[in-house]
């Protein structure tokens, strides 16, 4: 380092200039007479220059490594006087464990053999602190080549060294940390989207190991069709033009699993501004992706839900109106049948009138099915026996293009429903798949014993039930149109072709009967439709049905109290049971009806309406219970609007109901016979 100090210096100078460089004692001439400064020879100016130098230790050692001169840098840094360290050997400024080591020693042979030895390593202060430094060391040559020692420079790097550890261990830190995290994947691309690093969230999440993926072009991760189309590197372009890009999609795994990724690209670059790479950092949202799919289809499935029950509050109060309607209109048609004179003509008529009347039963019994308001008659059905007893019915109502399948275990428990309403809904989608199929096909009948998922949210689901499914071959349905398909009176047939209320029966019945319906179509897939059924309790027995022979309907004249808010059903029930010769008390309301019992020397009988302003049918016979016990008492109900329990058992008649049913029901009745939801209108299906 010698020959900077002076660049018309020759490196190879003599003893005595070696020497007055480094700092010997010789006296400066001030002897020349002048007015400015003093006139220094060479040699004191180099003497002077190393003198004031602090920032550096510059010092010359002997051959064997003795301290030959010493300069202020020197004594501010390692804390020596010149007096106290001239003499003695340059080892000592080493550690121990470095002067054990021979370090010293090889300094000056690297220096003496290559002609400089440059090296950092800690040294040791006077006061035996250590401080980081940078060593320098020239071998000094005289005229002839021989050695005559070793100038060397020290610089005191302690505050670098300081830095440099501090950035190393935060590098090192830093590097820890990305390494250690396993939630999230992060490595760098290079600027042509090669993997030059990978850490252990991203072996974790895309299950290659760092030397599977490192040189690998992250395109792996896309799928091929993404790939094919350039979308990795247009991620990087526009991550390089905006700044930033961030994106969510789905990414692919070694074995070639899917999962949803959250995908973070940023440019790297260096302290000029060139691109040096990207940083991808990908986080694995499956799992919320999963939780917020099914949040949603929970939300959709309360909407949906919510939209139902609107639904069929509004088509069971119509229904409810529109029974009473049917009641007075087909009362009258039998009145008038029975009253009129033999004319075929007015006979053809008469038949349309009641076909028409007939049809609109047939209607409202599906509208108050999806309302699940329908009269259930529940028993332990043997879903087997069921499709096989229908099997006949169904050949003949499916036509000779449609081959029909069955597939039943050989244990199947019973479960609890109605099973006529089952057999009507069974027909109606055995009749739905049918028309999907117009050029002919395979429905498939089946069942199964399945543990409900917890989505289905049915209590009386709870543990195993049986799921009943009617599949076809036919054309299926779109996305719309099964998100509709149990909306009443929704049909994608032609007009006049069906009313829309197939699949909506069958949807109310499941859910009357605690179960539910699922339907899965795919266009030109087919069509499977799944009733989820309870099974059978142990309380659950077949209902027993009094045989029509049994009935006896020429009882004497009684004095009857009927009760209904609707004037149309009040007067046609009135005049049904006058028919009979039984003499009617009207009443309009409950409270009417107790006044009128109370007035009245002898009642024999009450029938009274259930849906009734300020007291129900049912609170009316609560109220008759308390002061008249024993008097008989027939409910008229037009759908099943009881309460689920009741303190006592009356019987019940369905609306609308014809002349035999009001007389037998009335015969029983008196007869003090209790046939809670026996007596069926003769109009419904």
């Amino acid at each position: 380092m010698l020959e900077n100090l002076g660049d018309d210096e020759p490196r190879r100078t003599s003893k005595v200039r070696e020497e007055r460089l480094l700092g010997m004692q010789m006296p400066i001439d001030l002897s020349a007479k002048h007015t400015g400064s003093p006139i220094l020879k060479d040699e004191d100016r180099y003497r002077l220059l190393i003198d004031s130098i602090t920032d550096y230790a510059i010092y010359m050692l002997d051959p064997n490594g003795i301290v030959t001169s010493w300069n202020p840098g020197a004594r501010r840094f390692k804390g020596y006087e010149a007096s106290e360290i001239i003499g003695q050997h340059f080892e000592r400024f080493y550690t121990e464990e470095d002067r054990k080591a021979g370090l010293p020693v090889r300094a000056l042979k690297t220096a003496r053999e290559k002609q400089r030895f440059d090296g950092e390593g800690w040294h040791v202060r006077k006061d035996g602190t250590k401080f980081w430094v940078n060593v320098v060391i020239d071998p000094i040559l005289d005229t002839t080549g021989a050695l005559i020692g070793y100038a060397k420079v020290t610089r005191d790097l302690t505050e670098r060294k300081a830095a440099e550890e501090t950035l190393r261990n935060s590098e090192e830190q830093f590097r820890f940390l990305v390494q250690c995290v396993t939630d999230y994947a992060i490595y760098m691309l290079s600027p042509e989207g090669i993997v030059t690093n990978w850490n252990a969230g991203a072996e974790r999440i895309k299950g290659y190991a760092p030397e599977e993926i490192i040189g690998s072009h992250f395109s792996r991760f896309y799928s091929p069709e993404d790939a094919a189309a350039g979308i990795p590197m247009r991620n990087l372009q526009i991550a390089l033009r905006e700044g930033r890009f961030e994106k969510e999609g789905w990414r692919y795994r070694k074995d070639g699993s899917r999962f949803w990724a959250n995908v973070v690209i940023d440019p790297i670059r260096n302290p000029v501004g060139q691109l040096i790479g990207y940083a991808k950092i990908t986080r694995d949202m499956t799992e919320k992706k999963e939780a917020q799919e099914q949040l949603e289809r929970a939300h959709e499935a309360m909407v949906q839900s919510q939209k139902m029950d609107a639904l069929g509050q509004l088509t069971g109060g119509v229904a409810h109106d529109f029974n009473n309607l049917l009641m007075a209109v087909l009362g009258s048609l039998e009145l008038i049948r029975k009253r009129m004179p033999e004319d075929p003509r007015l006979k053809i008529l008469l038949n349309n009138a009641f076909e028409g009347a007939r049809r609109g039963v047939s209607l409202t019994q599906r509208m108050l099915s999806f309302a699940r308001r329908q009269d259930l008659a529940l028993t332990a059905v043997d879903l087997k026996a069921l499709v096989a007893g229908m099997w006949d019915m169904l050949d003949r109502s499916l036509g000779p293009l449609i081959t029909i399948e069955t597939d039943f275990p050989e244990e199947l428990p019973s479960i609890e429903a109605d099973a006529n309403q089952l057999e009507a809904a069974l027909l109606n989608l055995a009749v739905n798949a049918r028309d999907a199929m117009p050029g002919g096909g395979v429905i498939q009948i089946s069942a199964r014993l399945v543990e409900p998922p917890p989505a289905m949210g049915k209590k009386r689901l709870n543990g195993e039930c049986v799921v009943l499914t009617v599949s076809d071959t036919g054309e299926g349905m779109d996305a719309n149109t099964l998100a509709r398909a149990t909306e009443p009176f929704f049909t994608t047939k032609g007009i006049g072709k069906g009313t829309g209320l197939g699949l909506s029966m069958v949807h109310g019945m499941a859910e009357q009967l605690g179960g539910r319906v699922r339907i899965e179509s795919q266009k030109w897939r087919g069509t499977s439709v799944e009733v989820w059924l309870p099974l059978a309790r142990g309380d659950i027995v077949p209902v027993v049905v009094p045989e029509p022979a049994q009935i006896e309907s020429s009882i004497q004249p009684l004095v009857i109290v009927v009760v209904d808010d609707d004037n149309l059903v009040l007067t046609n029930t009135t005049v049904m049971l006058e028919d009979f010769g039984h003499t009617v008390i009207e009443a309009t309301s409950g409270i009417a009806a107790l006044e009128v019992i109370r007035k009245t020397a002898h009642v024999d009988l009450v029938i009274t309406d259930q849906a009734m302003p300020q007291m129900t049918g049912m609170q009316l016979a609560a109220a008759i219970r308390i002061d008249w016990p024993n008097l008989p008492i027939l409910l008229m109900s037009g759908y099943a609007e009881l309460p689920p329990k009741t303190p006592f058992e009356v019987s019940r008649l369905a609306k609308p109901f014809s002349l035999n049913d009001l007389e037998e029901a009335v015969a029983y009745t008196i007869a003090g016979n209790v046939h809670e939801n026996k007596f069926k209108s003769s109009y419904r299906q």
